[in-house]
């Protein structure tokens, strides 16, 4: 048995008690919010292995209160609940940060199994935002933003921007940038490398923050 504790993020109060009712019933402790304002409260203050997170709640919505979880790398679970069930609701719901999803009206004994299967999983398995030299990039998302403003770019630029900014301002060269951003038949001697940095340069804009240390490789920074 998971011993756990979660908030229960629902503004239909005799749901939201109904559902802590039936928890506590199964040795499960819940707390309950009503609004996103007083989600992010609670989750500010205790520490709860998973969040039951209705999507259609008072602001910040459900969809905010994900991604301001995700954003600050807190380590608890989302279990999205909505009366929406189609595919792309479901997809924008995992989008925003849910680690499992669950369609109204649903049986208490599957919220359950639900709650424990994503209490077991390692907080560390959760995609996280990097962050370096004013730069974002969200892996499971596919988005990447410089001072706020979003950039668009290919999958290949994407793929090498993300090994530079795992390193940390590390120097990576490009040997390894060949290795880890394309596939066993991209050619070591080619200018490959070299021509996608020039164009991620020029997609994240002035002042430069991808810098080329000469016979080494390159180096995401601020100088």
């Amino acid at each position: 048995m998971v011993v756990m504790r979660v908030l229960v993020v629902e503004d239909e109060v005799y749901l939201a008690e109904a559902i802590r009712a039936g928890l506590r019933l199964e040795a499960i402790a819940a707390d309950l919010a009503f609004d996103g304002e007083t989600a992010l409260e609670s989750i500010s203050i205790n520490e709860y292995d998973v969040v039951v997170l209705d999507r259609d709640i008072p602001p910040p919505n459900g969809d905010e209160v994900a991604r301001r979880i995700l954003a600050e790398g807190l380590p608890v679970r989302i279990l999205m609940l909505t009366a929406a069930g189609d595919l792309d609701d479901k997809i924008s719901g995992f989008e925003v940060g849910a680690d499992d999803y669950l369609t109204k009206p649903f049986e208490l004994r599957e919220l359950v199994v639900r709650l424990r299967a994503l209490a077991r999983r390692p907080a560390e398995s959760a995609p996280t935002v990097l962050e370096y030299a004013g730069v974002s990039l969200d892996p499971f998302r596919r988005e990447v933003y410089r001072s706020g403003r979003y950039v668009k770019l290919t999958r290949k630029q994407f793929s090498v921007l993300e090994v530079l900014m795992t390193a940390k301002g590390g120097v990576i060269s490009a040997e390894t940038l060949l290795e880890r951003a394309w596939d066993e038949n991209a050619d070591p001697f080619s200018n490959t490398v070299r021509i996608t940095i020039s164009t991620l340069r020029k997609r994240l804009g002035d002042p430069w923050v991808i810098h080329t240390v000469p016979g080494v490789g390159y180096r995401i920074g601020d100088s």
